[in-house]
């Protein structure tokens, strides 16, 4: 495949920043340091574009804070003007990259995501299970991806994709964050590991928006190993939860090995504990659902969190703490979700059981 070119020159353009500038800035117009930027945005813009085309820019200082949903994470964010490099560099980069990925691939990609993978392997999973014999599951989880992550690696698959110096530079600028380091020793989490012993050769940020595209660029390498080498056809992956189907349980765990030396010697990564052999009968966790055939349910964790999250909004708004408007938000997110999932008797009990009322006990 023909490596791609001329790209810097379209990334720096007046035209790609002034529309960087409105996709950082959607749903974010009351923001400080949005209207901040705003009321001088030609100058803004200019100063960025001055600093790309004469490769001066450097990345701003990262805020760092927790989130618990759905795990734990480390989360580095960005200021407004390096997140408009970012979109500028995402609207040029990613749809040139985008189309060379495995069909089956579905995190952080447009037109894809979580629930049509669900639906991918849902459909898959109902397909093989009127075939004879029995069907299995092999799930790969990598240990701490975007923590452990390789630089080395991520640059040598983008210079194997894109033959252009501006790009190439201001990617590695990114990656190889002079101030910051992101990457983790193996088997530790963000809150294990002190900010001074993290490692400036591995990981990426969690909320960089070239992070999420990072993370698919590199792990296409093991969707092309798995379509090409292991020739296996029922395999679907999000970000780095990925499940193989198979009616001979003895080449998944041959696929297990194989992918464990791919990923070690090639990408340097590693498998978690989480990663499994077993019946499709038997259910399949992804991306939030266990899926059997002609089944999908809600995982019990997520069940758990969920309740405990509607519980706590009763008691915000019993207390005056939130309005009416924020609890419909976050209750029709849930009631959107549970079409994509068996829900007849959650849905009955929480519309039974759920009550806001001002001053409940």
């Amino acid at each position: 495949m023909a490596k791609i070119t001329n790209l810097y020159e379209r990334i720096c353009s007046w035209e790609n920043l002034l529309a960087a500038y409105y996709s950082a800035a959607a749903r974010k117009w009351d923001r400080r340091e949005v209207a901040a930027f705003s009321a001088n945005l030609e100058e803004n813009l200019i100063e960025i574009q001055n600093e790309l085309l004469w490769r001066t820019y450097k990345v701003g200082r990262y805020r760092e804070f927790y989130v618990y949903e759905p795990k734990k994470r480390l989360i580095m964010a960005l200021s407004f003007k390096d997140r408009v490099v970012q979109w500028a560099i995402y609207r040029q980069l990613n749809p040139l990259i985008d189309r060379q990925f495995y069909e089956h691939s579905y995190g952080c990609r447009v037109g894809k995501g979580r629930v049509k993978a669900a639906n991918q392997l849902q459909k898959w999973i109902n397909m093989v299970d009127r075939r004879p014999g029995t069907w299995y599951f092999l799930k790969l989880d990598i240990s701490k991806y975007f923590y452990r992550v390789s630089h080395e690696v991520l640059m040598r698959i983008l210079r194997s994709k894109i033959d252009d110096e501006g790009t190439l530079w201001l990617m590695e600028t990114i990656i190889n964050c002079e101030h910051t380091a992101f990457g983790l020793p193996a088997g530790f989490s963000p809150d294990e590991v002190e900010p001074g012993e993290r490692l400036f050769d591995r990981g990426m940020p969690i909320g960089n928006l070239t992070s999420q595209m990072l993370a698919n660029i590199c792990l296409d390498q093991l969707d092309q190993f798995i379509k090409h080498e292991l020739r296996e056809h029922f395999d679907v992956r999000y970000m780095d939860d990925d499940i193989i189907l198979s009616d001979d349980r003895d080449r998944l765990v041959a696929d297990y090995y194989a992918i464990r030396d791919f990923l070690g010697e090639e990408l340097l990564l590693d498998l978690n504990d989480k990663t499994q052999i077993n019946t499709i009968r038997h259910g399949v966790e992804f991306v939030g659902y266990r899926i059997r055939p002609g089944h999908r349910k809600l995982k019990r964790k997520s069940l758990r969190k969920m309740k405990a999250r509607i519980a706590h909004i009763e008691k915000e708004y019993a207390a005056g703490e939130i309005d009416v408007e924020n609890v419909n938000a976050t209750m029709q997110s849930y009631f959107g979700d549970m079409k994509h999932y068996d829900s007849d008797g959650i849905r009955t009990k929480l519309t039974n059981n759920t009550v806001f009322q001002r001053g409940r006990k």
